[in-house]
C-alpha cells in the first residue's frame, strides 16, 4: 500500500471489477483508454494480479484517504512488446483538476524507482490526450519516440532514473 497526503494506492484486484468497469464506461475517460465489458474487465484485472505476482509491480486502485472512494487507477504496467515499464494513470472525470493524477503517479514513480532496477519509465500518450501530457511533463517526462500500441499511434514519453538514485544504488 502506498499512501500520499490525500490518496491510498493498493494493487488492483478482480474484486474491483465493478468500479473498474464504471471508471472506463465514461466517454470522457474511455476516449483514450477504451472501455471494458464485465468479462473484459475481469480478464484485464486477472492480468494485473498476475503481473503483481510475477513482476512485483502493476496497476493500483487509487482511493481517497478521507472516504475510501475509488477514484481511478495508476501504476506500473510492463509492456512485453516494448520491454519497458509504463507509468499510467486514469481517473474518474469528476476527479479531474484536483491534482490527484499527478499525486498518484508521482507516488508510483517514487515507489518504482526505489523498488525496481530500471533506468527509466515510460508514459504512453495517444494523440490529443493533452491533460495526460501535462501530468507527464509535471512529473519530468519528455517525448522519446513515436510508436504504436495495439495498432494505434502513441508518443512514448520517458523519464530516466534520477542520478542521485543511480549513484545510491551503485553503493549497495
Amino acid at each position: 500500500m502506498i499512501q500520499t497526503e490525500r490518496l491510498s494506492l493498493r494493487p488492483l484486484e478482480t474484486s474491483d471489477v465493478r468500479a473498474f468497469v464504471e471508471l472506463h464506461a465514461d466517454p470522457r475517460v474511455n476516449r483514450f483508454v477504451g472501455s471494458f465489458s464485465q468479462r473484459q474487465a475481469l480478464e484485464r484485472l486477472a492480468e494485473v494480479e498476475r503481473q503483481w505476482a510475477e513482476r512485483g509491480h502493476g496497476l493500483c486502485a487509487v482511493e481517497l484517504r478521507s472516504s475510501g472512494e475509488f477514484i481511478g487507477r495508476s501504476g506500473l504496467q510492463y509492456w512485453q512488446q516494448f520491454d519497458e515499464i509504463e507509468l499510467g494513470w486514469t481517473l474518474r472525470a469528476e476527479q479531474w483538476g484536483h491534482g490527484y493524477a499527478t499525486e498518484a503517479a508521482q507516488a508510483c514513480l517514487d515507489w518504482g524507482f526505489a523498488t525496481l532496477e530500471v533506468e527509466y519509465f515510460t508514459a504512453l500518450m495517444r494523440p490529443g490526450n493533452l491533460p495526460s501530457v501535462k501530468v507527464a511533463e509535471r512529473l519530468g517526462f519528455s517525448p522519446r519516440r513515436q510508436d504504436k500500441l495495439d495498432g494505434s499511434p502513441v508518443t512514448v514519453y520517458a523519464l530516466n532514473r534520477p542520478a542521485t538514485l543511480s549513484s545510491e544504488r551503485q553503493k549497495h
